[in-house]
C-alpha cells in the first residue's frame, strides 16, 4: 500500500521539468512532489551517452532511497532517450519518461513536414529514428539541435530577458534545410523549450504549431497513480544541485508552481 504522503518525484536536469509540473498539477492537485533539477550538470546536452547515464541512475538511486518516491518521471528527453532502460533496470520505483512528441506531431501536421528541436545528445539517439519510423512514416523530420534554448529557458525563469537571436538562430535551423519551408508543426524536444513557446512562435513567424509531451506525461502519471490517496500537507519542495539554491530568482520561479522551498542534494 502507497503511503498518502508518498511524493511523486520528478527530475530534470534543470528548469524544463516545471512544465510537467505545471500540468500535473491541475490533474493531481493534492499529490505531494519532489522537484529535483540537477543544475550542476547543465547542460545534459553536451555531455556523453556514458556520463548521462551514470549521473542519472546514481542521482535516481540516492534520492529514491532517501525519499521513497511512489513514481519518478525523468522529466527530462536527453536523459529519458539514455537512461530510462538502465534507471527501470535497477529500481523498483514505477519510471515515467519523457519522448520527443513525433506521434501527435505526426497526427496533425498538415503539410507533412515536422520539425524537431532538441539537444545536440537528443536529435542523434536511435530512440528518434524509432519514434520516426514507427508513427512519421511517409512524412519529413528535420531536426536541429538547438542547445542554447536551454540557457534561454533557464534565464527567463529567472526573470532575464534571452537574447532573440537564439530563437532566430533555431527557427533558421529547420527553415533552411531541404522542405524546411514547408514545416507547419514543430515537435520541441526538451521540456524546457515550452517556457519559449512566445519567443520561438515570433522566430518562426507565428505559422507553425508546436508540439510538446508535458500534456501527455502528466496523463501518463495520473493514470499511474489511479486509486491512490494524496496527502499534500504542506508546499512541495525542490532539490537542486549546484550553488544556485540561494538565489532568490530560483525561489520566485518555483512559488508559482507550489514550490515553497529549495533544498540542496
Amino acid at each position: 500500500m502507497v503511503e498518502p504522503t508518498a511524493p511523486i518525484l520528478i527530475f530534470d536536469s534543470g528548469v524544463g521539468g516545471l512544465t510537467v509540473l505545471a500540468e500535473l498539477r491541475k490533474l493531481l492537485p493534492d499529490a505531494p512532489v519532489i522537484y529535483v533539477a540537477d543544475e550542476a550538470a547543465l547542460p545534459y546536452g553536451d555531455k556523453s551517452e556514458a556520463e548521462i547515464a551514470a549521473r542519472v541512475c546514481g542521482l535516481l538511486g540516492r534520492l529514491a532511497e532517501r525519499y521513497h518516491p511512489r513514481l519518478i518521471c525523468i522529466a527530462c528527453n536527453t536523459a529519458s532517450t539514455i537512461a530510462l532502460g538502465m534507471v527501470r533496470d535497477v529500481l523498483e520505483t514505477p519510471i515515467v519518461g519523457t519522448v520527443p512528441a513525433i506521434k501527435p506531431a505526426a497526427a496533425i501536421t498538415k503539410t507533412g513536414v515536422i520539425g524537431l528541436l532538441g539537444t545536440k545528445a537528443t536529435i542523434r539517439q536511435a530512440y528518434v529514428d524509432n519514434l520516426e519510423a514507427e508513427f512519421a512514416g511517409g512524412k519529413a523530420l528535420l531536426r536541429f539541435a538547438a542547445p542554447e534554448l536551454v540557457g534561454a529557458a533557464e534565464d527567463k525563469l529567472r526573470g532575464a530577458t534571452p537574447d532573440p537571436s537564439i530563437f532566430a538562430k533555431a527557427a533558421e535551423g529547420l527553415r533552411s534545410q531541404p522542405g524546411g519551408e514547408d514545416i507547419d508543426t514543430v515537435v520541441l524536444a526538451c521540456t524546457h523549450f515550452p517556457l519559449l513557446k512566445d519567443e520561438l512562435g515570433a522566430a518562426f513567424g507565428g505559422q507553425v504549431q508546436f508540439v510538446d509531451g508535458a500534456q501527455g506525461i502528466a496523463h501518463r502519471i495520473a493514470y499511474l497513480t489511479q486509486g491512490q490517496s494524496f496527502d499534500r500537507q504542506a508546499d512541495d519542495f525542490a532539490i537542486v544541485t549546484g550553488n544556485d539554491q540561494g538565489n532568490p530568482a530560483l525561489l520566485e520561479a518555483f512559488r508559482p508552481f507550489g514550490i515553497g522551498r529549495i533544498l540542496r542534494l
